[in-house]
């Protein structure tokens, strides 16, 4: 069981102007939730990094809670929707 106190780290590879990127922000931002973002429009190492961590996930965003891929902006939406998101965030 994890210790309710313990905060999940969050990351989230985006690129400029994306509005799938935009929208999992605004409803991580909803939740009152800090993340960790990596801009890869312009690729380079943290492009190259989040196709080590996720190689079957080619877009952007892509979403990281401890670690754990858990998708896109769908996914994240998905996730929410199921009421499992603030389970995972620890809320």
């Amino acid at each position: 069981m994890s210790d309710p106190n313990t905060v999940p780290k969050v990351e989230i590879y985006t690129k400029w102007g994306c509005p799938y990127c935009s929208r999992a922000k605004a409803l991580l931002d909803q939740k009152g939730v800090a993340y960790e973002e990596y801009d890869v429009t312009m690729g380079g190492p943290k492009k190259a990094e989040m196709m080590e961590r996720a190689p079957n996930h080619f877009t952007v965003p892509s979403i990281f809670i401890d670690n754990m891929h858990v998708g896109g902006s769908d996914d994240l939406a998905a996730l929410n929707a199921q009421g499992k998101l603030d389970m995972m965030l620890g809320k």
